[in-house]
């Protein structure tokens, strides 16, 4: 009979067969995350958007790698309310959009097949996971295949 292995152990065994599969490890999350928002301060649609909120960018990255590692890996690294972060942002599904193609350009730059293709499903999820989060509390309730316009709740 095989032994029931829980909290840390397991997280670590998750981590462990996660890196063996896709071969992402804390340098390669360090690496996307420093390409990606170096992509994004120079963007024209989301560079504003985080110039008008980040002042010292290390903390930032130090904190978006943590976030990676924990989606990525299971790490547990990460401890925060990104849902919490993001609603009071002026952005909608088009952001989204925009955030997407950056990270997944981004991802196939670095990453080998399988990490990028593990990066960009999670990476699609939380974009979801965000965009239907900020339209409810904006009281738009999406349907399948619909997407959050900041005009729909009259936000501007």
């Amino acid at each position: 009979m095989e032994a029931i292995v829980a909290g840390p152990v397991r997280r670590e065994q998750l981590t462990a067969e996660i890196m063996e599969r896709t071969g992402i490890d804390e340098a390669m999350i360090e690496r996307l995350v420093r390409g990606f928002y170096a992509k994004v301060r120079e963007d024209a649609v989301l560079g504003p958007i985080f110039k008008a909120r980040i002042k010292d960018w290390e903390p930032h990255l130090m904190q978006m790698c943590a976030f990676w590692s924990s989606v990525a890996l299971m790490t547990g690294r990460y401890h925060g309310t990104p849902m919490a972060k993001h609603l009071p942002l002026p952005i909608d599904g088009g952001h989204f959009d925009r955030w997407l193609a950056l990270f997944e350009e981004t991802a196939r730059e670095i990453c080998p097949g399988e990490a990028e293709a593990h990066f960009v499903e999670r990476a699609r999820r939380i974009a979801q996971s965000l965009e239907l989060g900020i339209a409810g509390t904006r009281g738009v309730m999406l349907g399948k295949g619909e997407r959050f316009r900041r005009n729909q709740s009259g936000a501007q």
